[in-house]
């Protein structure tokens, strides 16, 4: 998606029932006008994590510098890549926008508010209203366009601050006592999949987790990968409420209700997504316990084998199957 039509721009979800004040408070205590001149705004950086507690913080800030929320899930490897994706850009705007970012599985008042039906995905507040902006993990081309395109929305609305970054008015560089350990290298049919990801050709990042798994049938991080990426793949194109819809109408259609469990697995309802499958799993024919079996074994791989959760899952379906 390389454009947001501006009708999209503007359906907005009203957050006031969670922040449990106006929209426009901000705006009569900062003046915001169209006509007004920018603001330079002082804060300790350009990334915040982002709460159901302190968010009403970044509502105010959206009155001088538009606020670019990332709904992420720590256990998702293309969060944590879209995450780099985003800090990236923003450096690059010196100001222009500040980041915050959002575990959706801690907060689930803002993963409602923002309509988080999958991780990872990108919103915006500008004037203390929210922007919806997509879902997964995008170019990083054409999230500079989304970008630009905010901007012109922010202008509309009087949003045109920049945040210098306390100190010299500027992002401090860091000092190589302040540098983090840079990461080690990512083994080659990794790097290859995260590219494709980025691209959005999920099927090439598939066949490239698959070929690492060849080559080395314990790589784990490439079996998470692998499981990662097929449910990206398999949710692309699709709507939450035509999933949700097909899954209603046909409760014992097994295909039907694992698209609604992929859709929760990447939402973070994790144990939604569970019990679903669990739940069908014995009304089930053999060949169709044989797909659920499979479906929910890559979403063991996705949250993680010690995960508690999974251990509960795994349990029980031990007990179905035995």
């Amino acid at each position: 998606m390389s454009q947001i039509p501006p009708a999209h721009l503007r359906g907005a979800v009203d957050l006031s029932s969670l922040v449990n004040r106006a929209a426009t408070a901000g705006t009569a205590a900062t003046g915001a006008t169209p006509d007004s001149p920018p603001q330079s705004l002082p804060l300790p950086s350009l990334f915040f994590q982002g709460t159901d507690a302190n968010f009403n913080d970044f509502l105010d800030l959206s009155m001088t510098v538009p606020v670019i929320v990332d709904l992420a899930a720590s256990w998702a490897e293309p969060s944590q890549q879209l995450s780099s994706v985003l800090e990236r850009v923003i450096r690059d705007y010196d100001g222009r926008f500040v980041l915050v970012t959002v575990d959706v599985e801690t907060n689930p008042q803002l993963a409602q508010a923002f309509q988080a039906q999958s991780v990872p995905a990108a919103a915006a507040v500008i004037a203390g209203r929210p922007v919806q902006l997509f879902a997964g993990v995008m170019p990083e081309a054409q999230i500079r366009d989304v970008f630009e395109q905010l901007l012109q929305l922010a202008a509309q609305n009087g949003v045109t601050g920049r945040v210098t970054v306390e100190g010299d008015g500027s992002p401090a560089p860091e000092t190589d006592a302040q540098a983090e350990p840079q990461p080690e290298p990512l083994p080659p049919h990794h790097a290859e999949a995260y590219e494709a990801i980025e691209r959005g050709d999920f099927e090439e990042a598939i066949a490239e987790y698959k070929l690492a798994i060849a080559q080395d049938p314990r790589d784990t991080m490439a079996v998470a990968g692998l499981a990662q990426v097929s449910l990206l793949a398999r949710l692309q194109g699709k709507t939450a409420d035509e999933i949700r819809s097909a899954a209603a109408a046909d409760p014992d259609n097994a295909a039907a209700q694992e698209l609604v469990a992929d859709l929760d697995i990447s939402g973070g309802h994790v144990d939604d997504a569970f019990d679903r499958l669990l739940t069908l799993f014995p009304r089930l024919a053999p060949e169709e316990r044989d797909s659920v079996r499979a479906r929910l074994l890559d979403y063991f791989e996705i949250v993680g084998v010690d995960d508690p959760r999974v251990m509960r899952a795994r349990a029980r379906l031990a007990s179905l199957l035995y």
